[in-house]
């Protein structure tokens, strides 16, 4: 036998070489045209995004604002990474440095995950407890953004057989309006104030009381509307203050005296802002049980009569709006009239929840309505299936249940307050600590407070950014079915069919 032939190998040395080299060079010019892209890309082109929740559309008046930045921010996520919201914050944060030019530093402090950087950042900012917080700092002064009020939430039906259940999930991410509102605040130092009614009855802003009390509220007044917030006692005495630049009345349930409501129509009339809240509480003749002594209104009815707004003696129940909410003494209100304050609830498409809400009319003035009247208009309706209690007797209506009334000062007159601006709501409850945070009340509070105080300008066009989430809702027995199909089902489907090749195989 003859040998075979010696055959040459197919990779040599040299062709290795030649084929590595060809690689690492091709894999080199890659990594360049990306690098080129990403440059020219954030330099020159729109970014896009592959999810919808990390999508970032920043509004034009934030945009001017991160223009107009002339100082170092440092922004301090103290967020749990694993939060659900966290990339959303991130990303928007991302694009606040972007814009604003690398005048605002980002960094996150994990606080469950690296203590050492959480007792460092509580130590530095003064931080109470482990929660989520966004700080921004700018010199040594600061602003702090809890992360519970970036986020709104609303409630939906789980089916139960046993007893009725509601999920909590989220409606509306918030993020670009507080952010932008605590650099604002950071570039004007100065806070406004805030004075709130006290001994007629009045709630308390440190009372944690669920239905009653008003401890979120003030949080809501302090740390997303950064006010210095005071008490208002001896009113009739006094006056409301020179540096008053809002006037809060919040669910009186005694009168006013004579001399404190012409305290507050002076107020008024020299281009105060006032914001007052009423309840059923006042309505003239109710009781709140049968040994009660009937209750009786509270004094500031014929001052808002005069203002344009009228305030109805009778709750209104709405069988339409009532079937969504927890209970049957509630209304979800969806029909908003146009105005500044309920833009935002409008194309976010967020409800209010209100409780036991009396009708609040704008003034017929039969056509005839004095030099200078104020301009007013009703804000939030009930449903045409509405009707009045303890008034039966009238045919259902859709009702006013809060209104906003707006006065300049006339031609040559120069009021020391300038326009006078008034907001009433005809429930109290609904900025309660337990239902403040619930669809769209807390929104209506921060716009509320931004006309009111004439910041709608610096805050125009930001709105909440809808949230999308999915949920599986199945029962309880649902739940066991699909378990078994899943653990069992499955599995032994899996198993047989192996079982099965294997035979064939074998024969």
């Amino acid at each position: 036998m003859t040998d075979s032939p010696h055959k040459t190998p197919s990779f040599t040395p040299m062709r290795r070489w030649r084929i590595g080299l060809d690689l690492a060079v091709r894999t080199l010019l890659v990594l360049a045209v990306v690098v080129m892209v990403n440059y020219l890309s954030a330099e020159h082109f729109k970014r896009f995004f592959l999810s919808s929740q990390t999508s970032i559309h920043l509004a034009s008046r934030t945009k001017s604002v991160m223009q107009a930045l002339t100082n170092q921010v440092t922004v301090t996520l103290y967020y749990d990474r694993q939060d659900d919201f966290y990339p959303t914050i991130l990303a928007l944060l991302k694009e606040y440095k972007d814009l604003s030019r690398d005048k605002i530093t980002v960094q996150t402090v994990d606080y469950l995950r690296n203590p050492a950087g959480a007792d460092k950042v509580r130590d530095q900012y003064k931080l109470a407890a482990n929660k989520n917080l966004v700080v921004f700092d700018l010199g040594g002064r600061t602003q702090i953004v809890p992360g519970d009020a970036l986020v709104t939430y609303t409630y939906t039906n789980v089916p139960n057989e046993k007893e009725p259940e509601f999920l909590k999930k989220p409606f509306a991410f918030d993020g670009e309006m507080w952010f932008t509102t605590a650099l604002l605040a950071l570039e004007n130092p100065q806070p406004l104030k805030a004075y709130f009614l006290q001994g007629h009855g009045e709630p308390s802003l440190t009372d944690t009381d669920g239905r009653r009390g008003y401890l979120t509220f003030g949080n809501v007044l302090m740390h997303d509307n950064y006010l210095s917030v005071f008490y208002l006692q001896q009113l009739g005495s006094q006056g409301v203050p020179e540096d008053c630049n809002l006037l809060i009345i919040a669910a009186p349930t005694e009168p006013l005296d004579p001399a404190e409501l012409q305290k507050i129509n002076q107020y008024l009339a020299q281009g105060g802002r006032l914001l007052v809240l009423l309840d059923y509480n006042t309505i003239p003749g109710m009781r709140k049980s049968a040994g009660d002594p009937p209750a009786q209104p509270t004094g500031l009815e014929p001052i808002l009569h005069d203002w344009g707004i009228e305030v109805g003696a009778d709750y209104v129940k709405d069988p339409d709006y009532t079937s969504s909410t927890l209970t049957t003494q509630d209304i979800k209100v969806q029909t908003f009239g146009k105005h500044p304050v309920m833009d935002a609830l409008f194309a976010a498409q967020l409800p209010l929840h209100m409780i036991f809400p009396r009708p609040i009319f704008r003034r017929d003035w039969h056509n005839n309505p004095p030099p200078n009247a104020p301009e007013v208009t009703e804000l939030a309706y009930s449903s045409p299936a509405s009707t009045l209690y303890p008034e039966t007797g009238l045919p259902a209506r859709k009702y006013p249940l809060m209104a906003a009334a707006e006065q300049k000062p006339a031609a040559g007159v120069l009021n020391p307050r300038g326009s006078t601006r008034i907001v009433v709501a005809g429930d109290s409850y609904f900025l309660g600590n337990h239902y403040i945070e619930d669809v769209g009340n807390r929104d209506f509070l921060n716009s509320a407070l931004n006309w009111l105080l004439d910041r709608t300008a610096l805050l125009n066009g930001i709105e909440p950014q809808k949230v999308t989430s999915y949920h599986l809702l199945i029962t309880q027995a649902q739940q066991r079915q699909l378990r078994w199909i899943l653990l069992g089902a499955l599995p032994g489907a899996i198993l047989m069919l192996g079982g099965l090749v294997w035979l064939v195989r074998r024969k």
